[in-house]
């Protein structure tokens, strides 16, 4: 919403290979769709339908018709050249990769000092909850066989807590997780719409709900994926964070 000074920076870093971008719009009050659609004349726009994060990445999802999504922030701090990393790692057999800050070669520019314990202490949350050895949690730079939506009850969440959801449900459901090394940046132009401590929240009580329900049922058989049965799109959506 209102990234119209950030898509000239985002909309032609992403690479000319992609098959698709979907731009989900929640009531930009700017020239947002205007701008999208100078660059880029064939882009898909997706109006929201409810507000937050959570809800705009369900609505890109549901408009995505490709067999990869790549989940990517519009407002500059995620890096569209780092794309060819995540479609890689899903091609080399992964089912979900996750972007990580904190892998050898990731950073951030955009990351206070409390965000970052409480991202710690969430990652440890997780892993005495569910195992794994996440190094990141609270990150929205993702990319998934659409297929994976299948394990995940994401229906409920409507704000920054999605991504999280999202990457404990992989984890639940045993699916293929690589973490990769990304570089966060800070957004170019405007002002996040991230609150730390009510999201954080947001985060907690979705990792203790996650932690005493059952798992989204599985897929009955998932399709062994290789180089020779990908039909490869590529998503972007428009979230502010």
């Amino acid at each position: 919403m209102n990234e119209e000074q950030n898509l000239p920076y985002v909309l032609p870093r992403i690479p000319s290979w992609v098959g698709e971008i979907v731009l989900v719009d929640g009531n930009s009050r700017d020239a947002t769709v205007d701008v999208a659609r100078r660059l880029v004349p064939d882009i898909i726009v997706v109006n929201q339908d409810r507000p937050g994060k959570g809800a705009a990445l369900r609505c890109g999802f549901a408009a995505a018709k490709g067999d990869i999504i790549v989940m990517l922030d519009a407002d500059g701090s995620t890096d569209p050249a780092e794309i060819p990393a995540f479609v890689g790692a899903l091609l080399s057999g992964a089912d979900f990769v996750k972007g990580s800050r904190f892998l050898q070669g990731g950073g951030t520019d955009d990351m206070e000092w409390y965000r970052r314990f409480g991202n710690w202490g969430f990652v440890k949350l997780v892993t005495m909850r569910f195992g794994g050895q996440f190094t990141d949690l609270c990150y929205g730079y993702n990319a998934f066989w659409r297929d994976v939506l299948q394990n995940m009850s994401i229906e409920k969440d409507d704000g920054f807590e999605i991504e999280t959801s999202m990457n404990v449900q992989a984890l639940r459901a045993k699916l293929k997780v690589i973490e990769v090394a990304s570089r966060e940046h800070r957004r170019v132009h405007g002002k996040s719409n991230l609150r730390s401590i009510p999201d954080g929240w947001r985060v907690l009580s979705k990792i203790m709900s996650l932690g005493v329900s059952e798992p989204a049922p599985q897929a009955a058989a998932r399709s062994s994926h290789g180089m020779g049965d990908v039909g490869l799109a590529r998503r972007r959506f428009g979230a502010s964070e």
